[in-house]
This record gives structure tokens, C-alpha cells and sequence, in this order.
């Protein structure tokens, strides 16, 4: 209600009509529109019922404002998270299977365990993407996701009990990177956002596959078993 309504209708309250003057006014009138006109006053105008410009019916000034629609204005109805998933990939020119074909390539007999689409220097969009031998050796290869070009590896830094472990991952998955990637997009229509060769708490070896929908910029993250290629569990992150 504004400022002008709301006086209306206080005064109208503070000033009610009083019997003797409803019924002169009502006397003189004439039959019809002026004794509609003196059986309401201003408090028929608060209860709802149709009037004039002056004042309107409650639901008129108590109502909030019509929210936008999702499809009239999209990024509005997107988390923080979610925002900068849609502008992540808007960023993107590069997918999954060239980057981890490029990452491999610039060490030579490796094999790809991990891949994570994420801004890099200066907000540039980059693949971070680990590749192995089977020795369980790993090193860093950052890939441009805008011209696809492979960066300088770098070796990590390993003790030798995670590297035995990684070898062992690799030798037990008979599951590459890409086929567990498609094994999920076949769940998720969507963008891979993430993958990387993992162990359960049983000591299963698992594909975490992260899918973006570009519908609404929820990731959802599935396990893949690394033997079977089966989905073992997923969960759809709601931020």
C-alpha cells in the first residue's frame, strides 16, 4: 500500500459515517448507484470489493511482486556454484577425450587417472590432468581447454607407498578414463566436469566421473566401477 492509499483508508476509519448523516445522505440520493455509494463508503473499498483509483482492495496492496520466471531471466535463479559452472564451460572450447589424449601424449607410456576442468591463471580455463606409467609414476599435465595444446609436464612429488598404490589402481581397472565417462553421460545428459581413478573404503577401485547438466549447472557425481563399467552409486549436488 502506498503512502496515499494508506491515508485514505485511516481516514476513513478514524471518521466513520455517523447513523444520522448515512441516513440524510441516503435520503436525498437517489435510488440506485448513490445508495450502493452510501451502504459501503470507504470501508467497502478496503474489503476487496471493485473501486475507484483511490483505493484499492487488499490483495492489491498486500501482494508481493510477481517473481521473475526461470526462463525469462535463467542466471537468476542459479547458486554461486552453479554460476560458475555455466561460466566455466561458456569459457571452455576443449572436451574431456582430446584432453586426455593430449595429456598422455606429452609423456610418453602413460596413461591418463586424472582430469579436472578449472580456471587457471589469470581466470583461463584449464584442464588440470595427471597421467601414469605403470610403475605408478604420475605427472602433472595442464591443458589449455581453449586450444586444446598440452603443457610442460611436471613430476609429482610421490612417496613410494602411493605410487605402488597407484600402479596397483591402474593395473586392476580394466575401465579407461573415457569409457567411464560415457558410462555416465549415458546416465546425465551433460558436461564431464571431472574425472579421477579412485579407491572405495573397501578398496574397490572407482571411476569419479562429475557431469554438469547444462539445463541447470547441477553437477552430479557417479562412481563407476573400474572393472565393469557398472554405476555403483550417484549423488546430485544441490549447490
Amino acid at each position: 500500500m502506498d503512502t496515499k492509499r494508506k491515508d485514505l483508508v485511516v481516514r476513513g476509519r478514524r471518521r466513520p459515517l455517523g447513523p444520522r448523516t448515512l441516513g440524510a445522505v441516503c435520503a436525498v440520493a437517489a435510488a440506485g448507484a448513490l445508495l450502493a455509494g452510501c451502504g459501503g463508503g470507504t470501508d467497502k473499498s478496503a474489503s476487496g470489493a471493485p473501486d475507484g483509483p483511490g483505493v484499492g482492495s487488499p490483495a492489491e496492496v498486500t501482494s508481493p511482486a510477481t517473481p521473475t520466471s526461470p526462463s525469462s531471466s535463467p542466471s537468476g535463479n542459479l547458486t554461486e556454484d552453479q554460476r560458475e559452472r555455466k561460466d566455466l564451460f561458456a569459457k571452455n572450447k576443449t572436451d574431456y577425450e582430446h584432453v586426455l589424449t593430449a595429456a598422455a601424449g606429452a609423456v610418453p607410456h602413460t596413461k591418463p587417472v586424472s582430469t579436472e576442468l578449472k580456471d587457471g591463471d589469470g581466470g583461463k580455463p584449464v584442464w588440470e590432468t595427471v597421467v601414469a606409467a605403470d610403475d605408478g609414476t604420475a605427472h602433472t599435465v595442464r591443458v589449455d581447454a581453449v586450444t586444446g595444446k598440452a603443457g610442460k609436464p611436471v613430476a609429482e612429488q610421490q612417496k613410494s607407498e602411493d605410487r605402488k598404490a597407484l600402479a596397483k589402481r591402474l593395473r586392476d581397472a580394466t575401465v579407461t578414463a573415457p569409457m567411464a565417462a560415457k558410462t555416465a553421460l549415458a546416465k546425465k545428459k551433460g558436461e564431464v566436469a571431472t574425472l579421477e581413478l579412485e579407491d572405495t573404503d573397501q578398496g574397490k577401485g572407482v571411476w569419479k566421473v562429475d557431469v554438469v547438466s547444462t539445463a541447470d549447472w547441477k553437477k552430479t557425481t557417479f562412481d563407476v566401477d573400474a572393472k565393469d563399467n557398472k554405476i555403483l552409486k550417484e549423488h546430485t549436488d544441490q549447490d
